[in-house]
């Protein structure tokens, strides 16, 4: 792919390599996943070891306790792992209302689904990984037994969680502020935090390939949690779980396709977003006309996508409808020359981890896993570092609404990840984290790379826009001001934000197939890293 020269001042350059490559938003994390490639390991191999670390060093955004998605490129196929949980057995619309719920809780026991994470590393280590999961899981291991430091991000976000959950009263949080706030406050940035408890539980998952977890001594420490402070997860939802390998859907955009998740992810609004702005008659560079046309499309994909992804079989009407060429040409037709204002959509933030790895044999893994909301549900199984997601956050208790409670159900899931393919070779993995901005960065990352021709760094580096409802759009401090009064003019409502926290984080590794170098960006909005050799 050739690229143009940078149209903004780049914080850092992309990185060059051929034997192997790890981006993530932590340096220890992409050091642990270049560990497991210089040990023999392969593109798998490494991301289960990057994931593993990264909800040590990062657990303000993901946990063990958490969901899990993937994109896996080997041999010249495309293999999809959505590791998603249910809800509980116990847990229905009908008995929270009882208890006077009229919507979901966000913290506490009761939003607490299972936990897809582990099983992921399962089975990706069992069906492409060359080592153990236990050597995958070592380096691990031992960040969560001698500790690390703080970087300043993550240290700025583990304050907010801090001053968030300590608003929260109940004996169910306790655990959480034992384990991550071990001395009465969040840790500062530069000094060390460490669990043992954390290193204990990677260590027991490793050893019996994630059993422990759904089956053994972690499941039923769980379940009994749960059954002490009135929650609805069991050991049986627990060792009933087992991930699902799908196929993913994609749409070609300008000659590239574009590979996600299928639902219950959000990845097909980024598709849909992609067909509608192909129809229009955009011009090549990024004007005010462009960038509105880009927010029209967004803004209709994700009406429609709220309004129909869930559980697949419960979806009313069907993913290869939603990505169409005559549906993005019918939904086109709506974008006027001014801002719609579509049935208004309530965003929520989100915390959730990326990371995208490559090796020498050409194999390649876009993957991203999350607690939601930051540390997710508040809640931590005492002793063992698992930090239980939140998702069921995103139920309604609404019967009517797609995403309606029901048990063994599976929620409408934030987290997805982006691989590029051209002419059925691989380009490689993308993704941007951030709860409902993900599709949106997902896009913009696309058309700035296909569309403009950008290198990794600099699609990243590129200030954003986020449709957060209505006519509201929030840009980067760094977006053009002309820009700004441009789209002003054109009815839209712009908050400039000099915080850019909610514009989400994004990695990408892009594969020349003549050469096989490699060329990787990471996010200038957070710790993040390109390790590579």
């Amino acid at each position: 792919m050739d690229y143009l020269h940078h149209p903004f001042p780049s914080k850092r350059h992309t990185v060059f390599a051929k034997n192997g490559m790890v981006a993530t938003s932590q340096p220890l994390a992409a050091q642990v996943g270049l560990e497991i490639l210089k040990k023999g390991g392969n593109a798998i191999d490494a991301a289960i070891a990057t994931a593993a670390a990264l909800t040590v060093v990062e657990p303000t955004s993901n946990g063990i306790g958490g969901d899990a998605f993937a994109i896996v490129w080997i041999k010249g196929e495309l293999y999809g792992l959505n590791a998603s949980g249910p809800s509980p057995e116990l847990l229905t619309a009908e008995e929270l209302k009882k208890l006077g719920h009229d919507r979901m809780p966000e913290l506490g026991v009761v939003p607490v689904t299972v936990p897809g994470v582990p099983a992921a590393w399962a089975a990706l280590s069992k069906r492409f990984g060359k080592l153990s999961l236990l050597e995958t899981l070592e380096p691990a291991i031992r960040y969560a037994e001698e500790g690390y430091p703080l970087t300043p991000i993550l240290g700025e976000n583990w304050k907010k969680a801090y001053e968030k959950y300590k608003s929260h009263e109940g004996k169910e949080f306790e655990s959480w502020f034992e384990t991550f706030c071990p001395n009465g406050r969040s840790p500062e940035i530069g000094e060390i935090w460490s669990s043992k408890g954390h290193a204990d539980t990677l260590r027991k998952i490793g050893e019996t390939d994630a059993k422990a977890f759904y089956e053994g001594e972690l499941a039923q420490k769980i379940e009994d949690f749960m059954v002490e402070h009135g929650g609805y997860l069991r050991k049986a939802d627990l060792s009933s779980y087992q991930p699902e390998w799908v196929k993913p859907i994609s749409t070609n955009y300008r000659g590239y396709d574009v590979w996600e998740i299928p639902p219950n992810g959000q990845g097909l609004v980024a598709l849909m977003a992609l067909n509608i702005f192909e129809q229009l008659d955009a011009p090549k560079w990024q004007s005010a006309e462009t960038i509105h046309q880009q927010i029209e499309s967004m803004k209709i994909a994700f009406t429609d996508g709220k309004a129909f992804i869930t559980e697949p079989s419960e979806m009313p009407m069907s993913v290869e409808n939603l990505i169409s060429k005559e549906y993005a040409s019918m939904r086109a037709k709506e974008v006027q020359a001014t801002a719609i204002d579509p049935k208004p959509v309530e965003l929520t933030k989100s915390g959730t981890v990326y990371l995208a790895t490559a090796d020498h044999e050409g194999n390649m893994v876009s993957y991203i896993q999350s607690n939601y909301m930051g540390f997710g549900s508040g809640i931590v199984i005492p002793g063992t570092g698992i930090a239980l997601q939140n998702r069921g956050a995103d139920f309604s208790l609404n019967e009517n609404h797609p995403n309606y409670l029901k048990p063994k159900k599976r929620s409408y899931h934030t987290i997805i990840p982006g691989f590029l393919t051209k002419d059925g070779e691989a380009v490689g993995p993308f993704g941007v984290m951030g709860a409902y901005m993900q599709p949106q960065g997902h896009f913009q990352v696309v058309t700035n790379t296909i569309d403009y021709l950008l290198n990794p760094q600099a699609t990243l580096d590129m200030p954003r826009w986020q449709w957060v409802g209505g006519k509201k759009i929030r840009v980067e401090s760094e977006f053009p001001n002309y820009l700004v009064q441009a789209l002003e003019r054109k009815g839209h409502e712009i908050e400039v934000m000099a915080n850019r926290g909610s514009f989400g984080r994004g990695q990408i590794i892009w594969r020349n197939p003549e050469t096989g170098v490699l060329a990787g960006g990471t996010e200038s909005r957070t710790d993040g890293m390109v390790a590579a050799w």
